[in-house]
């Protein structure tokens, strides 16, 4: 043990005679432990965000809509996007509401040109019951949401999400304004407490109306573009999906799952799909940036090279005097073990920290991968071992006459 430590005391200090090139050859194991964390950090945290996204939706949340399902449930073939009516809705809630679901709203969407004096913007204006604000977990910021009363009467109101009322009022209280939709004037009566999506369909971004203004008022529509359900149970969504899509096929007098006109989706569908893409991101990003590794790790047995050619005369003399080939051996492996893993140290800091300040810029959650930092920080070790036995070898193998003659 006491001759490890020494050996370990010899490495450090045979590095520092030279500061840049030791620099050099860590700099490349810093970039890519340092990659390799950020990247695998940054793919967990899109996945997370997205996942965060999805559950912010609503809880044991089925959507179905005029669409071909890949996964779970009934299996719907391509069908017509007009494919959903109310009746369905209502037929799905006299049936199942005292077994399998708990709340169900049908929704009519679809995007127009908003304006709001000289501001306008495109935007999803979705049709809703009342009981999408208790599926989907909206609450209010301001104002109210759509009540039952607004869609018996089909009143020309909406409530905004905090995006869509930056954009048409600013920092002005959009309450009791009104917006053009269409050839539709609505009274703003709400605005939705902020989700923090993205995308297309960020709830952020959309004005909620009645469903009956929606269908008869702005778009002249009877069709549904999707109903969303609230099962009573995470454990009964799987009945609860195959149950609505059953009794959706006896309603559209079709016989087999094959010839379904619809798709119902549910959450752990979504989750599932989006586990799968972004782990598959996350792996190739992680693959990538463990090139970098690769060429650090060539980087340093070129540097050990040097080394051994630069010390060929005190390698010599150290045999001469019966200094074992175990020995020349385990020194120059030390050296460029002590190489990589100061590298992996740095590194490990370095990506941490780089990829902290990136989640935030992007607005992504931050996760820190322990599993990943583990395997780049023994990965590096590894590094030093494999790229810095063939040096040692060579080292060991130098014969004392011909290295001591050795100019």
């Amino acid at each position: 043990m006491q001759d490890i430590i020494e050996t370990i005391i010899e490495g450090f200090q045979t590095l520092t005679l030279n500061k840049m090139r030791t620099g050099l050859a860590i700099l490349g194991i810093i970039i890519g432990i340092g990659s390799v964390i950020t990247l695998i950090s940054l793919g967990q945290g899109s996945q997370k965000s997205i996942e965060d996204q999805i559950q912010s939706l609503g809880s044991n949340l089925l959507t179905v809509s005029p669409a071909r399902q890949s996964s779970g449930g009934i299996m719907g073939a391509q069908g017509g996007s007009t494919s959903l009516t109310l009746s369905d809705a209502k037929k799905i809630e006299e049936k199942l509401s005292t077994t399998l679901i708990s709340k169900i709203s049908p929704e009519y969407s679809s995007r127009s040109q908003v304006i709001a004096g000289r501001n306008n913007t495109n935007v999803s204006i979705i049709g809703v019951y009342p009981q999408y604000a208790d599926i989907k977990k909206i609450t209010m910021s301001k104002g109210v949401f759509i009540t039952e009363r607004d869609n018996s009467s089909i009143s020309k109101v909406a409530v905004l999400g905090p995006t869509t009322a930056t954009d048409l009022f600013g920092e002005i209280d959009p309450i009791g304004k009104t917006i053009k939709a269409g050839n539709q004037t609505l009274k703003v009566i709400g605005v939705t407490v902020s989700k923090g999506g993205s995308g297309f369909n960020n709830p952020d971004d959309m004005i909620y109306v009645p469903l009956t203004t929606a269908q008869k008022q702005i778009f002249g529509k009877t069709n549904l573009t999707s109903i969303s359900i609230e099962a009573k149970s995470k454990e009964i969504m799987v009945q609860a999906q195959d149950e609505i899509g059953y009794l959706l096929l006896s309603e559209h007098k079709l016989t087999s799952p094959e010839e379904a006109d619809f798709t119902i989706m549910s959450q752990s569908d979504l989750l599932s799909t989006v586990s799968q893409v972004t782990g598959t991101l996350t792996a190739l990003l992680g693959g990538i940036a463990a090139i970098s590794l690769l060429v650090g790790g060539i980087g340093i047995m070129n540097i050990m090279l040097v080394t051994v050619t630069e010390r060929t005369r005190e390698i010599g003399l150290r045999k001469a005097l019966g200094a074992k080939k175990k020995t020349i051996i385990t020194q120059f492996l030390i050296e460029s073990i002590l190489l990589t893993f100061i590298g992996g140290i740095f590194g490990m800091i370095f990506g941490l920290t780089a990829s902290f300040v990136i989640s935030k810029i992007m607005n992504l959650s931050y996760v820190i991968s322990i599993s990943s930092i583990a395997l780049a920080i023994g990965v590096s070790s590894l590094i030093g071992i494999v790229f810095g036995l063939y040096p040692a070898r060579k080292a060991a193998n130098l014969q004392p006459i011909e290295a001591l003659r050795y100019e």
